[in-house]
Formats: C-alpha cells, structure tokens, sequence
C-alpha cells in the first residue's frame, strides 16, 4: 500500500508519454524539383515591364488593374450572387462539420439515461428462484463516462487529417473564386472587344454605304457599269452580315456574364462601350512565390499531409484500443425511493481491446494509406508543374501578341492608305471599283485583326493573373490577402495555413 502513490504516478508518466506519440511518419512537403530563378518568358515588349512586387502596393481585388467601373460592380456582384460560389462555401461548411465530429473524439463523452421498465420473466428461465414474481418493475437512473485513452495518435491523426482536409477545402473554394472571376474578366474583355468592332464595322458600313452611293451616281450618268454597283452592293451586304454576327456573338457573351453573375439573361444588359481596355502592368515576384500563392497547390499539399496523417491512423490499428469508462446511478424495483444510497451502483475500470487475427485486414489499409499518400505527392507536384506552365504559356503569349499587336497596327495604317489611294484613283477614273473593293475589305480585316489581337493580349493577361494566384505578393491569398471565407462573407478566399509541425513515430 505505501508504494501505490508510486505506482499511480509510474502509471501516469507512461500514459503521458504514450498520449505524445504518433504512429505517422514525419511530414515532408513533396518535393518539385528545384525551382527556376526567373521565369523563361518574363521578357517584355516595350510598355509591359515586368514590375517588382511591393508590400505597400494595393493587393485588393486584382480586376482593378483594367481600371474599369463596370468590371469592379460585375466581380462584386459575382462574389456575392454566383451559384458555384455557394456551392463551393457549402462543401466547406460540411469539410468543417466533419471535423469537429472527428475532433469530439477528443473530448470525454458524457451520457445520461433514464429507464422506467415493466418485466416480465419466463416461467422457464434458467436458475429461476422459486420466489421470484412473474412481473416486476425495475426504474433505473445513471450517469455513464467515456474516454479513449489516445496512446498511439490515432485519434490525434484523425483530427489532423481533418483539418489538413478542410484547409484543403478553404483552398478549393479560393480556387473556384478565382477561376469564375478570372472567367468574368475574360468574357467581359471579350464584350468589349465586340463592342469595338462593332464601332469598326459601322464605320465601314457608312463609307460602304456612301461609295454605294457614288457609284450608284456614276452609273446613273453613264461612268460606271452595273459591275462596279454590283461589287458596292456585296461589299455593303457582307459587311451588314459581320455587324449582325457581331451582334449575336456580344449577346450570348452578355448572356454568360449574366449566368456569372447571378442574373437571368432576360433581364441583364450592359450597355455599348466604345472605350478600349488598356493593358495592365503584372506584378510577377519569384517563381517560388507561386507556390504560396495559388490556392490549387495550397489544397494539393494540405491533402499531401492530411493522406500522410491517414498512415498513422492505419498503423494505429495495430496497437490496442484502451479506454476508460464509468458509470454511477441509481435503480430499484418500482417502488420506493430510488434516489436513496441502498440503490446507488456505480463502475470504474478500463477496457482494452486488440484484434488478434483479421486476415491481412490491417495490413491492407496501411498499404492503401501509403499509396494514397504516394498518389496525392504526385498530384501535387503535377499541380505545381501545370502552374508553372500556365505562368509560361501566358508571359509568351503577351511577349508575342505584343509583336504581333504591332505588325497589326502597322498593316491597318498601311491598309487605310491603300483604301484612301485607291478611293481617290477610282473618284479620278483612273481604276475600277474593285480595287477600292478590294482595299476597304483589306482595310476593313486589318482593323478587325488588330482588335482581336489586343483583346487576345487582355485575356492573356487575365490568365496570367489567374496562373500567378492573383495576388502580387507571396503568402496571399487568391484576391489579396484577406481571412478565410465563413458562413457569413461567401465572397471572402481562404488563405490554407501552414502545415502543422509532423510528430515523429515512437
């Protein structure tokens, strides 16, 4: 007896001790392979500089950079409207009850049970004693307590996996903000582009329509032929056909953006606008920036950890389950007062359970756990490749639509100065109507492509914008460093935290 307080404390240390361990092994972020210094296609055109990353400059809402009003009051509208933002909270709101059912486990499960009975016993029931009533009541009162003893981190891993899961899903509903934003931007630089056009075609169509009319004039006096009216009327007609196909492509884009936005089409228009969007300069940091900064890699690596987590729960099952229970309460036969000490009954003990054999059961999962970590390494270092290539792809396409931008603005110069030429040699008579046909339809293309090339060049750089995270400085998140969305602000991104420190194995 002197030596049980010994004992008792003995006891303790080893189940603090055992309480610290983890059966999982220790974490280590995928590797990638070493990171590029600078990416390969920063360089610039004149006029699209690649600008250095400062902590005082703005890291709100990136769409701003296209200086737009219209742009600013759509994305707002999305953040709060869009359905898919909605969905994407939801699956959040059910990765977050998930764990705090994973993180009850945690805690000691208390109950309390009330149990007024009627019995009735049979005649035949083994060692029946010969006084015993048929029937008898029996009231029973009791508080029962429950709490497993965590020796081996299963349940610790449960809850880390669970929160690396629901970070994973704050990632994912960044993601989904950032791609839908990314995808109004582009629709409503597309918009406007068509709206540009639009101004070209309608300008063509006046000068069509006025050289119509000449030569209409001309034939009437007996200088042209029905030839040259003929070729004034095609041209008139075909450029009419590319004013309706612009007016159809710019509905179905308005229509989109209204879907986005949480509208219905029938009762959504924005209105022409005739102003170009300008080009924005793109902060673009360090090549490892990227990885801090897309929400997709940050959700890759948290399901990296939380699958290595999953290992520690599978080795756990291989070490027996030890809990502690006890019960105290009350109970008579019906009659009486059952709240009295001669009806107390109480218990206290442990339980310790251990399969034995389970034919390669156990074995199994923890090859399963182990593959499916191996998977989700992969996975991540597919995503963060992928990355990289998106940054890439786009930096080139800015680097040589930027040329191309200009060769296109150079051939519609050169065009309108055929078309003026061969106005004014066929007003003289010195050429037919076809060379002016032919050169305002030159002219007419030229312009077109000119404006297609330039709003290639913005949606490239949304693209940019969305393959860098959309944020210009490491460590933010999609939209510029703001909290983590909840339940209450669904427009918010989540920003993963930092993978907890790994419990090495006993």
């Amino acid at each position: 007896m002197r030596n049980l307080p010994t004992r008792l404390l003995l006891s303790a240390s080893v189940l603090l001790a055992l309480g610290g361990c983890s059966l999982a092994p220790e974490y280590t972020k995928p590797v990638t392979g070493p990171l590029p210094d600078a990416y390969k296609g920063a360089a610039k055109p004149e006029g699209w500089a690649i600008a250095s990353p400062k902590d005082e400059a703005s890291r709100g809402p990136w769409w701003k950079v296209y200086s737009d009003p219209t742009l600013d009051k759509l994305e707002d509208q999305l953040n709060t409207n869009n359905p898919d933002l909605g969905v994407a909270l939801a699956r959040l709101d059910a990765s977050r009850a998930v764990l705090e059912q994973i993180g009850s486990n945690q805690a000691p499960h208390v109950g309390i049970s009330a149990s007024p009975t009627n019995d009735r016993q049979s005649d035949l029931r083994p060692l029946r004693g010969a006084n015993q009533p048929n029937e008898y009541d029996t009231r029973t009162l009791g508080l029962s307590a429950a709490y497993e003893l965590d020796l081996w981190g299963r349940v610790r891993n449960e809850v880390a996996e669970g929160k690396a899961q629901t970070q994973a899903a704050e990632a994912d509903l960044a993601s989904v903000q950032l791609s839908l934003q990314a995808e109004l931007a582009d629709l409503y630089i597309k918009l406007r582009g068509y709206d540009v056009e639009t101004k070209i075609v309608e300008d063509s169509l006046k000068a069509f329509g006025e050289g119509q009319q000449i030569t209409q004039n001309r034939m009437d006096g007996g200088v042209s032929s029905g030839l040259d009216l003929a070729r004034a009327n095609v041209q008139y007609s075909d450029a009419q056909a590319q004013a309706t196909e612009l007016r159809v492509q710019r509905a179905l884009t308005e229509h989109a953006i209204a879907a986005l936005v949480g509208e219905p089409a029938s009762t959504f228009s924005l209105p022409p606008q005739k102003a170009v969007v300008s080009l924005p300069t793109i902060p673009l940091g360090m090549p490892s920036a990227l990885l801090e900064r897309r929400p997709d890699i940050a959700a890759a690596e948290r399901r990296a950890f939380a699958a290595n987590a999953g290992i520690g729960v599978a080795r756990a099952a291989f070490y027996p389950d030890i809990s502690l229970s006890a019960a105290f309460g009350f109970q008579d036969v019906g009659h009486g007062q059952l709240l009295s000490a001669s009806n107390q009954f109480w218990s206290l003990g442990p339980l310790a359970a251990l399969n034995l054999f389970d034919g390669g059961l156990r074995r199994g999962r923890e090859a399963q756990a182990k593959a499916e970590f191996n998977a989700a390494s992969a996975q991540y270092r597919r995503v963060v490749l992928k990355a990289f290539q998106q940054v890439e792809d786009n930096l080139t396409l800015l680097q040589e639509l930027g040329h191309e931008s200009q060769q296109e603005g150079a051939a519609a110069d050169a065009a309108m100065q055929s078309q003026t030429l061969a106005t004014n040699r066929y007003n003289e008579g010195v050429v037919s109507y076809l060379e002016v046909v032919t050169a305002q339809t030159a002219a007419l293309k030229a312009e077109r492509t000119a404006e297609l090339v330039h709003t290639r060049q913005l949606q490239a750089s949304v693209d940019l914008i969305r393959a860098l995270g959309g944020g210009w400085s490491g460590g933010t998140d999609a939209a510029g460093g703001r909290p983590p969305a909840t339940p209450a602000d669904p427009a918010a991104p989540a920003q993963p935290a930092q993978p907890p420190a790994a419990t090495a194995a006993p």
